[in-house]
């Protein structure tokens, strides 16, 4: 099974999301002092101007002191919002940028052993491989609440889909549940995707929230546990 690279985040906010997970993952230590501006750029394989874009997201969020004749520094804080901050599966080596490839989008029927979420009887179902820094990591499906929207076409949708639902649908995500367990990888997995049809693999089942409260979206990811861990960070270390 082939499907189609979802639309990409602009290159800056690739980087910003990149350097925030690996902030949040420990990857770059609080009072790290980045790599100077052009280097750094020249590592990355982009324009200085695109770099100093992200850097100025992670200095806007706090996690920057861009010191004036010194350099780039990084000040770890929790809670800090981004793209994908409620994706809580992470590489084993930490972080990875999100990217994903859509496998399909349908509306249809909701699933007879889904909870209760929303008035519709039908639901827009998202089917995506999930690569965490280009490594196959998850196969999702994702059910939205059909009365969330009337037309929906994968040629629409983003890498980010709580980034889509508030761009394109006014819709946004404010809280969601996982449940975390195990489960057999569907018929329907991708032969990228490591685990086997029907073996065993890391499973996560959530309910998500919009502002109202209300659940308005239901999701089943099944992920690799060679390669990806389940991580949700409380407090400070």
């Amino acid at each position: 099974m082939r499907g189609r690279p979802s639309a990409a985040l602009p290159k800056h906010a690739q980087i910003s999301e990149t350097l925030i997970r690996d902030i949040a993952s420990g990857r770059l230590a609080d009072g790290a002092r980045l790599p100077p501006e052009r280097e750094m750029a020249e590592q990355l394989g982009i324009a200085v101007g695109t770099l100093r874009k992200a850097l100025e997201t992670l200095s806007n969020k706090g996690l920057l002191d861009r010191v004036q004749g010194s350099g780039n520094y990084v000040r770890a804080r929790e809670g800090v919002a981004s793209i994908y901050s409620m994706l809580r599966l992470e590489l084993k080596t930490g972080g990875g940028l999100p990217t994903a490839e859509f496998l399909g989008v349908e509306r249809l029927p909701k699933p007879a052993d889904a909870p209760d979420f929303g008035p519709s009887d039908e639901g827009w179902r998202f089917r995506r491989l999930r690569f965490l820094g280009g490594v196959p990591a998850a196969m999702e499906e994702i059910w939205l609440d059909g009365a969330q929207a009337e037309q929906i076409t994968a040629e629409d949708v983003s890498e980010s889909l709580y980034l889509f639902y508030r761009e394109r649908l006014g819709l946004v995500i404010l809280a969601a549940e996982d449940r975390v367990s195990v489960g057999p990888v569907p018929d329907w997995r991708d032969p990228r995707f490591p685990p086997e049809t029907g073996s065993i693999s890391g499973y996560i089942e959530r309910t998500a929230r919009n502002s109202a409260g209300a659940v308005v979206e239901f999701s089943r990811t099944w992920f690799d546990p060679g390669t990806v861990i389940y991580i949700n960070r409380i407090g400070k270390a």
